[in-house]
């Protein structure tokens, strides 16, 4: 039985949306590009490219491709002299190309002999990403852990505090082991992992600011592979400090798998506002491109209303009631459609990223998806007429028939594009 209730005394549900984020802001450039984090600046992506950085073509085409489909940042290894040499090269080959993504040095055990031996790598790079973890140990880790801030100091370049559990300072881990043996009540191992990884990035970025690096433009991040464990570090961390964050689940798989784990973990806490800048670390599958993951971190933004890159699709998944495969088909080419020409939309039609298309398979949810979306068409279903109502802007437009449905709803989209964002749409009125 229903229960009735008095609407005059209900409260307004909340609207689903994500929190403010709260953070510093960093800016990270190269030549007219600016790409600021954190401060109230959209959720940036980055990726890394995963060719032998001496391969100064291989890399500057990889890096070119995930600029393309939409990394802000992209990182690159740099673990050898020659791979230190070959960055000032990868960078030309870019500039060359007209594509203007900063670049991050990815630094490990060596950076600051590279960072400082090697100076046109350092000054061709945008970020630096330091971990805690193998800059040294002993008396050597704050000499060079310094020399690397030194360099970063010198060349007005972006640091990313980057810890990963993989690689924790295990010196740090077993002090922290050792109070936590003397507690009362102890905690548990992983929590005390938790506080290693966090003490790791602020004690480290307390460094850097006292050598002389500005707050904000210190990046901290602690990655781990585990979901809960993710959420449970970083939700401490954004208590804890005001830098801007980049976000990450370290090695969260292949295909399915990583996606899924990428997009629980990302979700609960960017919607928590706690994430400035995200990359999906995702394993490519054989023969899978590189650019897997930036569509994926691109998705997780544009599900959560953080950002939008392309037009969406809105699609039924089918049942009983569809009696074809046609407008699986079509939704797909459609979507692919879409995605293809965006690198040249983005420019020519402001604002069209933010469309909505429905292509529906019968008469249950179709007329009405339909009229949600900015354009849409409901196809037919077992036992309905052979016609395909299209919906524009909410109201029932045309309807179409025959073979040709696919081709003739295609065109209707980018007539509509044309006529609502193209140029003659926003031109001034005389």
């Amino acid at each position: 039985m229903a229960i009735e209730s008095d609407s005059s005394e209900l409260q307004p549900i909340a609207l689903g949306e994500p929190r403010q984020q709260r953070s510093l802001q960093a800016r990270v450039t190269w030549g007219e590009r600016v790409v600021t984090i954190g401060g109230g600046a959209p959720v940036r992506v980055q990726s890394m490219t995963n060719t032998d950085t001496v391969d100064v073509i291989g890399t500057a085409i990889q890096v070119k491709e995930l600029a393309i489909a939409g990394s802000e940042l992209v990182r690159i290894t740099v673990n050898t002299p020659e791979a230190a040499m070959a960055v000032p090269h990868i960078r030309e080959q870019l500039d060359r190309m007209g594509i203007d993504v900063p670049l991050i040095g990815d630094f490990h055990y060596n950076g600051h002999t590279l960072l400082s031996q090697y100076p046109d790598c350092a000054a061709a790079l945008s970020k630096y990403r330091i971990n805690p973890g193998n800059v040294g140990k002993g008396d050597k880790r704050d000499r060079q852990f310094g020399m690397m801030i030194e360099a970063a100091l010198k060349h007005d370049k972006a640091v990313r505090i980057g810890v990963n559990w993989g690689s924790l300072d295990q010196e740090l881990l077993a002090r922290l082991m050792d109070q936590n043996h003397a507690r009362a009540q102890p905690w548990e191992a992983r929590q005390v992992m938790y506080e290693a990884l966090i003490q790791s990035a602020l004690d480290s970025a307390a460094y850097a600011v006292e050598l002389g690096m500005k707050p904000s433009q210190i990046i901290p991040s602690c990655k781990v592979s585990g979901v809960q464990d993710l959420i449970a570090v970083y939700q401490a961390l954004r208590q804890r400090c005001d830098y801007p964050l980049h976000l990450g689940l370290t090695e969260a798989g292949m295909g399915t798998k990583g996606t899924v784990a990428s997009a629980a973990a990302l979700a609960v806490l960017l919607q928590q506002g706690i994430g400035d800048t995200i990359r999906v670390s995702l394993t490519p599958q054989p023969g899978e491109s590189r650019t897997q993951e930036v569509l994926i971190a691109n998705e997780i933004l544009q599900a959560l209303g953080l950002r939008t890159f392309v037009p969406s699709v809105t699609a039924c998944p089918g049942c009983g009631r569809t009696t074809s495969t046609t407008f699986q088909e079509l939704a797909k080419q459609i979507d692919d459609f879409l995605r293809a020409q965006m690198p040249v939309w983005r420019a020519r039609y402001p604002g069209v990223e933010a469309m909505k298309v429905a292509v529906m398979g019968c008469i249950v949810n179709g007329p009405g998806e339909s009229k949600h979306a900015d354009i849409g068409i409901s196809l037919p279903g077992t036992g309905e007429a052979p016609a395909a109502p299209v919906f524009i802007d909410g109201e029932k437009a045309l309807t179409l028939r025959g073979e040709g449905i696919a081709g003739e709803f295609q065109a209707l989209v980018e007539q509509y594009i044309e006529r609502r964002f193209g140029a003659a749409a926003t031109a001034p009125q005389a």
